[in-house]
């Protein structure tokens, strides 16, 4: 952990506001895109990591630092976001629910140049999209979190409360299922 964490941690344990915003503000958009790809919908992204920083505020006291505030706060989301899926049932939101600026294949299909490229890049998009969305929980936000958001697997392990083995296999299913709904399109 960074020195300006520490001194925002320290200010915000204080009941400081504002330098709880300062510490927090940086992680918002990143939070926001690791629940949006999670629950699948912009409202139960926004919802979970309102619920998140909520959280975060209201047990920053027991923030030891042995995890950085980063993993610490990125763990609070996932399991805002989980929450969320749980409270609306996973089955409720659509394919075409979100709208995330990063969203799974980024600007893969605008990069490339004809028109034909373009459609075969949204329909990768839409199948991709799609097998996220019968992925089970845990194998989307280890997925997510391994892939988009760059977490190790320590990290990916306590924030699921997973043992290595069991997110290695939780990771390795979803790869495995993304390549099988994309294997028609090769």
């Amino acid at each position: 952990m960074n020195e300006a964490d520490e001194h925002w941690i320290a200010r915000a344990r204080e009941g400081d506001a504002t330098a709880f915003r300062r510490l927090v503000e940086p992680h918002a958009r990143p939070l926001y895109g690791l629940c949006a790809r999670i629950t699948r919908d912009s409202a139960l992204a926004e919802d979970a990591v309102q619920e998140a920083l909520f959280n975060a505020w209201r047990h920053l006291q027991s923030f030891d630092g042995r995890a950085g505030f980063r993993t610490w706060l990125h763990r609070i989301a996932v399991n805002a976001a989980l929450e969320q899926l749980r409270r609306r049932g996973r089955h409720e939101t659509s394919v075409d629910a979100i709208d995330c600026e990063d969203d799974f294949l980024g600007d893969a299909a605008e990069e490339q140049p004809g028109p034909d490229r373009r459609a075969l890049g949204a329909e990768i998009h839409r199948h991709a999209e799609a097998q996220l969305g019968r992925m089970s929980a845990i194998e989307r936000t280890a997925f997510v979190m391994r892939h988009h958001g760059g977490h190790s697997l320590e990290e990916i392990s306590a924030t699921l409360s997973l043992n290595t083995n069991a997110c290695k296999q939780a990771i390795f299913r979803a790869v495995r299922k993304l390549r099988g709904a994309l294997e028609p399109l090769r």
